[in-house]
């Protein structure tokens, strides 16, 4: 088992894409590759977020990925998404992941049924009693079709274990009104093209999607986001981000590390398909510009 890292260390979370094979199945040995790269970039990994497809995954295949990645023995934290909307399960998953190394949950709002302060309330006390390691918060309304409130923030400030909120309404009031809610928690931005505004506006992080395709590169960004003294930040990144969410995520970013060589197929898990993306110009604009960018 890893021993314990700081959280606060590691500012740039790598919402990490599953692979596939040409079955479609899980491609192992290019998850290997990917996770290396990260390791390599510093970067901290989320497994399985909606970038990772994990609510398209077998709950076996969600374990055995979480078991692979954690057999690998890396010097960076791992973190976990918790996400659905029964939560029996999400306990029973919960459980499972407890018994392995990893280092911190990513517990997002119940989907579907959009509850309101009561019920999310409720919810995330489950989960949050249910694990004793660092927990944030994930407020996605554009995914869940609830947004997670001030309030509701501030009625979770007793955990102890609730580390940070990933915060990816892109409203920056939001930002704000979370930040006056629970001053000691850590907030990252959700959204890769608004964390030069949110650092300005105190934000510890990413939590990213360009990451997967630029690991290097976008632990930089984040480290001259949060360093507040690189203007023109926007120039460049802000066009390349976009086109990674001409569809929906993560269908162009396994476009483009297919494109790249990185990815041996662009699939995905239906309902999503990289048949949705018809034209990869943009993509390669951007693929060039990042790769130049310094």
């Amino acid at each position: 088992m890893k021993s314990q890292l700081d959280l606060s260390d590691y500012p740039l979370w790598t919402a990490l894409v599953t692979p596939f094979d040409a079955l479609n199945q899980v491609d192992y040995d290019t998850l290997k590759t990917l996770v290396n790269e990260q390791q390599q970039a510093n970067n901290g990994i989320l497994l399985l977020g909606s970038t990772g497809e994990g609510l398209a995954l077998e709950i076996s295949e969600q374990r055995a990925i979480v078991e692979y990645v954690c057999s690998l023995s890396l010097c960076v934290p791992i973190m976990v998404a918790v996400g659905g909307f029964n939560l029996t399960q999400q306990l029973a998953w919960l459980e499972f992941c407890n018994t392995q190394p990893i280092d911190a949950y990513l517990l997002g709002s119940p989907l579907y049924a959009k509850p309101g302060e009561v019920g999310q309330t409720q919810w995330f006390e489950a989960l949050l009693s249910a694990t004793q390691r660092p927990c944030m918060l994930y407020n996605v309304p554009g995914r869940s079709a609830v947004s997670i409130t001030a309030k509701v923030i501030k009625n979770l400030t007793h955990y102890n274990n609730f580390w940070a909120i990933k915060e990816a309404s892109g409203d920056i009031a939001t930002f704000e009104s979370f930040r006056d809610a629970a001053p000691n928690i850590a907030i990252y931005s959700g959204d890769d093209g608004l964390m030069p505004y949110f650092a300005q506006a105190g934000a510890a992080g990413l939590v990213s999607v360009a990451a997967n395709a630029w690991p290097e590169q976008t632990a930089e960004f984040v480290r001259r986001s949060l360093a507040g003294t690189f203007p023109n930040l926007f120039t460049t990144w802000t066009g390349a981000v976009n086109s990674l969410f001409t569809v929906a995520n993560p269908i162009p970013v396994k476009v483009l590390m297919h494109t790249q060589g990185r990815l041996s197929t662009p699939n995905l898990r239906p309902p999503l398909t990289h048949q949705e993306l018809s034209c990869n110009q943009a993509l390669n604009i951007a693929n060039k510009s990042i790769l130049s960018w310094n």
